[in-house]
């Protein structure tokens, strides 16, 4: 019953009513219900990796814990605890502030911190970055954020975005009132990307009176695993200067490649390889994070965007819009700048941190492994190979008997499907209704992420459950 208040629900902003994440949804607030009511819950529902047991990386956080608190290197016994080279970085980053971690940066982050993102850049691709056009965000989200905001004028701006999608894209561009513009990858094809089927989305959102201005594209694919060629990502560049579309290279996973004969490629790289004119025509906006990778530091909240070929003014018009917060988190600056400029081989700390983040990098490649083909060993599942990011996303052909079971029920097949795995299991994961999948088809995303120890168990229980599923409304058929 509404109470006459402002912001009763019916009086809000009807674009926040439909905005919809499911990574967040129903099975998340269940598998939280059910928590709470004491049992164990696997969340898989998200790239979250310390939260299911990642170990964080020695170096930074001893940065971190250095930079947090800087009253530790004036104690004469800091060098027992804290090797000479956490606290000579601790010292770099402290001299970059105003203030330390609690004064507020530059509205696009410390540019000292820039100019090590631009150096990462220019090492990783073989081509000079401008710092000052590089912003530093609270985490990758808040920078897709950003430049979605400043590309959406209204409803008749589209922004294609591959299906399966992750829902920061649908949410984001309905919260900003603009019109998602679909463009399905080919599950047959390991999720590759067809540029027939760009023009195609192209040509039929131009026939409705969209105009379509960004197109996204997440390598290594998020929840699809894939990851781009060099080909690929040609064609990707020509179509988009061809059609006057800003490419959005959602690359945070680009430390998450788990076979040797597809390695990451960013966009910039093969852009700037084209040389004059098409490495000067196309707008390219590279995101990336701190919160993927061996890395993993989620809460930390740390990102920065790239924007390439822009007019300075418009980069100028989001360093305005960014000022509005101030500066992003300087903590999470700092651990950027921990990413991109690691411990260098001769370095006290280098051998730990290669190490360590090595032996993430194996464990995660063996747990895709696992994963994989656990699922293509259950029945009526089928798994393409995660050759990247932290995801699994396999294709559950549900009997029709369990279709209609979900429409009694008043749930999405899939959805039902991930209800039924979690109550029996545990597993929460995401239906792939959350993501969007072909008219038809059914699937389930989960994260690669819980432990290599745990992962053949969890498998074991998602094949039982499976089997137990299939067999009961296999059995069903003729009762429904």
């Amino acid at each position: 019953m509404a109470s006459g208040k402002v912001m009763d629900p019916e009086n809000l902003n009807e674009n926040v009513k439909k905005t919809v994440y499911a990574v967040r949804g129903e099975l998340y607030l269940r598998a939280s219900e059910l928590q709470k009511e004491g049992k164990k819950i696997i969340f898989t529902n998200v790239g979250n990796p310390h939260a299911l047991g990642q170990k964080p990386l020695t170096f930074p956080r001893q940065v971190m814990a250095l930079c947090q608190a800087p009253f530790l290197m004036d104690d004469p016994h800091v060098g027992l605890l804290f090797p000479a080279d956490a606290i000579a970085k601790a010292k770099h980053y402290l001299s970059m502030t105003s203030g330390g971690v609690g004064a507020y940066s530059d509205s696009r982050g410390l540019p000292g911190v820039r100019q090590e993102v631009a150096n990462f850049i220019l090492q990783r691709d073989g081509y000079p970055s401008d710092p000052e056009n590089i912003f530093l965000t609270d985490g990758a989200s808040k920078g897709v954020a950003q430049v979605l905001n400043a590309l959406i004028r209204d409803e008749k701006d589209g922004v294609l975005v591959p299906i399966p999608q992750y829902p920061l894209y649908s949410a984001t561009i309905q919260l900003l009132g603009g019109t998602l513009v679909p463009y399905y990858l080919t599950e047959e094809e390991n999720w590759g990307m067809s540029i027939n089927e760009l023009r195609r989305s192209v040509t039929e959102a131009r026939r409705k009176g969209i105009c379509v201005r960004g197109l996204v594209f997440i390598n290594p694919g998020n929840p699809t695993g894939q990851c781009l060629t060099e080909k690929n990502l040609g064609e990707l560049i020509e179509f988009c200067i061809q059609e006057r579309i800003v490419l959005m290279a959602d690359e945070v996973y680009q430390q998450n490649v788990y076979q040797d004969e597809r390695p990451f490629i960013s966009a910039r790289k093969v852009l700037m390889g084209m040389g004059p004119p098409a490495s000067e025509a196309l707008e390219l906006v590279s995101f990336h994070t701190v919160s993927k990778g061996f890395l993993g530091e989620c809460g930390q909240r740390g990102g920065y965007f790239e924007m390439t070929n822009f007019h300075p003014k418009t980069v100028d018009e989001l360093y305005k819009v960014s000022s509005i917060a101030l500066s992003p988190n300087v903590s999470g600056q700092i651990m950027m700048g921990l990413m991109v400029n690691p411990p260098k081989p001769g370095d006290i700390s280098y051998p730990q941190y290669e190490a360590e983040s090595k032996a993430i990098s194996l464990s995660l490649r063996k747990r895709a492994h696992i994963m994989t083909d656990g699922f293509n060993a259950c029945e009526n599942v089928v798994c393409n190979f995660t050759e990247g990011a932290m995801y699994s996303f396999p294709q559950v052909k549900l009997p029709q008997a369990a279709v209609a079971a979900a429409k009694k029920a008043g749930k999405a097949p899939d959805v039902f499907y991930c209800l039924r795995l979690l109550e029996a299991t545990g597993i929460s994961t995401v239906p792939g209704s959350g993501f969007g999948q072909k008219e038809g088809t059914f699937h389930v995303r989960t994260t690669i992420l819980p432990s290599e120890k745990d992962m053949p168990g969890i498998m074991e229980s998602f094949k039982k459950f499976n089997q137990d599923f299939m067999a009961q409304y296999a059995d069903a058929k003729s009762k429904l």
